[in-house]
């Protein structure tokens, strides 16, 4: 009974931690300037997407068969919804 009680709360904080949007972590590392220049968003997400790879690379460097796949066609705020809890699959419909 108490190995169910201890992986039930094991699993109830590793759900919540990954409840944390990607905009929640990388303000945490340095404020909304870790993506955003002077803080604000741009209009078109360029200097945001930049900013993507300069810290994680390029899509064709990253792991995953879809980063891949997509490199040179659609950026990381394309599938990454970095304020929001949206999964990164929802934005596959408006192309697929």
């Amino acid at each position: 009974m108490l190995k169910v009680l201890g992986l039930t709360v094991l699993l109830s904080f590793s759900g919540a931690a990954m409840a944390t949007s990607v905009a929640d972590s990388h303000t945490e590392m340095a404020g909304c300037e870790s993506c955003h220049q002077d803080g604000a968003p741009s209009a078109d997400m360029a200097y945001e997407n930049e900013t993507c790879v300069s810290c994680h690379g390029s899509l064709k460097d990253l792991d995953g068969e879809m980063h891949q796949q997509h490199d040179g066609i659609i950026t990381c705020s394309d599938c990454h919804v970095v304020h929001g809890e949206a999964s990164a699959n929802d934005s596959c419909a408006s192309c697929h």
